[in-house]
């Protein structure tokens, strides 16, 4: 099935580059583009993308605030969205946002497409090295400022396995399904089974929600 993308950035070089790229892809279309914020907003109420391959810094509406607004939507697009190293501080708000996962735009065309492949079917995509930037912005933050973990995810921790509990702490540290998989030596299909079952346990949304679980409940701790 091919995965339908919208690509929103200001620059339009930076757009027609990613389109570029994208498009060669067999199983990716780029539906459409946008300029700022506000236009991404639109054009996913009317093209319904899989994914929106996200700027955070544009005119007007920017990344953050649109993709607030398309996942309140409750809709099926998925945000990824794209950062520099020296964006760090917007990297955070993009998580409380709820974008699905987080790309660096020195990215190689294969690092693009996978991430865009890792968003649609539902995953979360955290690098190590975006991980390790939301960790130390986690760190910071004061309590009440970080995003909220259900409560019914701290009473159900109890209820996971002791390779589930191995499997968190992996996708805290940033771990693909594949270095996962790698790591534990076992299927990747099997990873995909724990990461479901921990998900359904403590009540959350995705990866990225897990991971930040993983160091409000102190089973991963910054370093």
């Amino acid at each position: 099935m091919t995965i339908r993308v919208l690509v929103a950035d200001d620059q339009m070089m930076v757009r027609e580059g990613f389109s570029v790229l994208l498009n060669a892809m067999p199983d990716i279309e780029v539906v459409g583009e946008a300029v700022d914020g506000r236009e991404a907003v639109a054009k996913v109420r009317e093209l319904a993308p899989d994914v929106v391959l996200m700027d955070i810094r544009m005119p007007g509406v920017n990344g953050i605030e649109a993709t607030r607004e398309i996942v309140a939507a409750d809709g099926e697009t998925k945000v990824l969205v794209l950062t520099t190293f020296d964006l760090d501080e917007y990297v955070y708000q993009a998580l409380r946002a709820g974008a699905s996962g987080f790309l660096l735009k020195d990215a190689s065309a294969r690092q693009l497409a996978d991430g865009v492949r890792v968003v649609a079917s539902g995953e979360s995509l955290l690098a190590p090295s975006v991980t390790k930037r939301l960790i130390t912005e986690f760190s910071r933050l004061a309590e009440n400022e970080r995003p909220r973990i259900p409560a019914s995810a701290q009473a159900a921790y109890g209820d996971l396995t002791d390779r589930e509990t191995e499997v968190l702490v992996l996708i805290a540290q940033g771990l693909s399904n594949a270095e996962m998989a790698e790591h534990l030596v076992v299927a990747e299909s099997t990873v995909k089974t724990h990461v479901s079952r921990i998900l359904v346990k403590l009540g959350l949304r995705d990866r990225t929600q897990a991971a930040v679980f993983a160091y409000e409940t102190r089973l991963v701790v910054p370093g």
